[in-house]
């Protein structure tokens, strides 16, 4: 396994955090709209998909690190009892290829349990971003009915832990 990751919680509001939560909008939106993403579309988009709920009790932000520097994250918040939800997983393109998307999954899967004792985490996600479904396929995830009815969103996967 590659220890070149180090993947531990922050506050969504921490400048890293905030940085790569630019990023990850910035690299879903781009996708989406097939074009780089202005400032100005970036800063509404924050405002209107808000991660203030991935923070305790019923949330957590993951960071991680890759030779020291903020290069991905994740975030989990409860849905209920016994499940909760992956969001916001992100790898910045220079890091990809590394390992640190199944590092940040496998972190998050680990904190559903501890952190929220959680019995199942689900996930959705869209179509294009193929890398992702791959992701979460090898990782023992399985294709679910729409659970959140979530407008961006293709598919749905939940894994029970």
């Amino acid at each position: 396994m590659d220890d070149r990751w180090n993947i531990e919680p922050l506050s969504v509001a921490h400048p890293d955090s905030v940085a790569l939560l630019r990023a990850y909008y910035d690299d879903i939106v781009g996708r989406y709209h097939g074009r780089r993403v202005t400032d100005v579309e970036l800063d509404a988009v924050l405002a209107e998909e808000p991660s203030d709920d991935l923070a305790a009790p019923t949330g957590l932000f993951l960071v991680g690190r890759y030779d020291g520097r903020p290069s991905g994250c994740v975030g989990l918040r409860a849905l209920d009892a016994e499940t909760a939800e992956v969001k916001r997983l992100f790898v910045r393109p220079e890091a990809r290829g590394s390992g640190g998307g199944r590092r940040l999954l496998e972190a998050v899967e680990r904190a559903a349990r501890e952190f929220l004792g959680a019995r199942a985490v689900r996930l959705d996600t869209r179509g294009d971003l193929v890398e992702a479904r791959a992701l979460y396929a090898r990782s023992g995830y399985a294709e679910i009915p729409d659970y959140n009815g979530e407008k961006y969103a293709d598919h749905w996967f939940e894994k029970i832990l």
